[in-house]
C-alpha cells in the first residue's frame, strides 16, 4: 500500500492535462521567486544610493555641487534622476531657441513641471515592473491547482468505479494525491502575493517621498530658470542659472 501513496505515484499516473498544469505552476513559481530576488536586491540598493545621494543633496552649498556630485556619481536611482532631468528640463529650455513643438511649448515653470513628472512616472514605471506578474499569479495560481484538483479527483473516481473497490484505502491515496495540485498552488500563489504587497508598500513609500521632493527640487531651480537669460550656449546657461541661484540663497 505505501507504494501506492506519495507525489512520485501521482506523477507517475497524471495525464497530459495535469502535467501541463504542474509545468504552468512550475513557471508560475520560477518567474516568481526570480521577481522576488532581482526586485528585492535591487530596492535595498536603490534605497541605500537614495540617502547617500539626498545626504548629499541637502549637505550641499549650492546647485553647483550638486551638478558636480551628480556627474561624478551618475544618475542611478530615482531622487538624483529627478534632479537629472530638472537640471536638463533648464538648460533645454534656455538653450537659445523658439519652442520646436509643444514639448517645449508653454511658461519656464509648466516647463520645469512636465520635466519633473515625467520623471517620476519613469521611476514608477521602473518600480512596478513585474508586480503585474506578482498578481497574477497571486490571484490565479490557487485556481490552476484548484482545477488540477478537480481533474486528479475524476481520474480517480473513474478508476475506482471502473475497479469497483470503493473502501477507503482505494479512495484515500488517489484522492490525497489530487489535492497535491492544491498545495502546489498555494506554494505558488502565497510566495507572490506576498511579495507584491512587499513591493507595492515599497513603491508607495518611495513614490511619496520622491513627490515631497520633487517640490524642492523645482522651487530650488524655478528660480534660477525665470531668471536665466537666452543664450545658445547650454553650458553657459547652466552655469548662470546655478550662480544667480546660489546669489539669492546667499542674499
Amino acid at each position: 500500500m505505501d507504494q501506492s501513496l506519495g507525489f512520485a505515484h501521482f506523477l507517475a499516473h497524471t495525464d497530459g492535462i495535469a502535467r501541463c498544469i504542474l509545468v504552468l505552476m512550475i513557471a508560475m513559481s520560477i518567474g516568481t521567486w526570480y521577481l522576488i530576488v532581482t526586485k528585492g536586491i535591487a530596492s535595498v540598493r536603490s534605497r541605500k544610493k537614495s540617502a547617500t545621494f539626498l545626504a548629499a543633496f541637502w549637505a550641499a552649498p549650492s546647485l553647483d555641487a550638486v551638478a558636480r556630485h551628480l556627474r561624478q556619481s551618475g544618475v542611478e536611482e530615482p531622487f538624483s534622476h529627478l534632479v537629472h532631468h530638472g537640471f536638463t528640463a533648464v538648460e533645454q529650455h534656455r538653450a537659445g531657441r523658439e519652442a520646436l513643438g509643444l514639448v517645449d511649448a508653454g511658461t519656464p515653470d509648466d516647463f520645469l513641471t512636465r520635466a519633473l513628472k515625467r520623471a517620476i512616472e519613469q521611476d514608477k514605471s521602473r518600480l512596478e515592473y513585474g508586480q503585474t506578474f506578482l498578481a497574477t499569479v497571486a490571484s490565479s495560481a490557487p485556481f490552476v491547482g484548484l482545477f488540477g484538483t478537480v481533474w486528479g479527483i475524476y481520474h480517480a473516481l473513474m478508476a475506482i468505479g471502473m475497479s469497483g473497490q470503493g473502501t477507503l484505502d482505494k479512495v484515500a491515496g488517489p484522492v490525497g494525491e489530487a489535492l497535491i495540485m492544491t498545495a502546489v498552488g498555494l506554494a505558488v500563489a502565497i510566495p507572490a502575493a506576498v511579495a507584491y504587497n512587499a513591493f507595492a508598500r515599497g513603491n508607495r513609500n518611495t513614490l511619496s517621498a520622491l513627490n515631497s521632493f520633487a517640490h524642492d527640487v523645482f522651487t530650488f531651480l524655478a528660480t534660477g530658470l525665470k531668471a536665466a537669460p537666452r543664450v545658445g550656449d547650454v553650458a553657459a546657461t547652466s552655469e548662470r542659472i546655478i550662480a544667480r541661484v546660489a546669489a539669492r540663497a546667499d542674499a
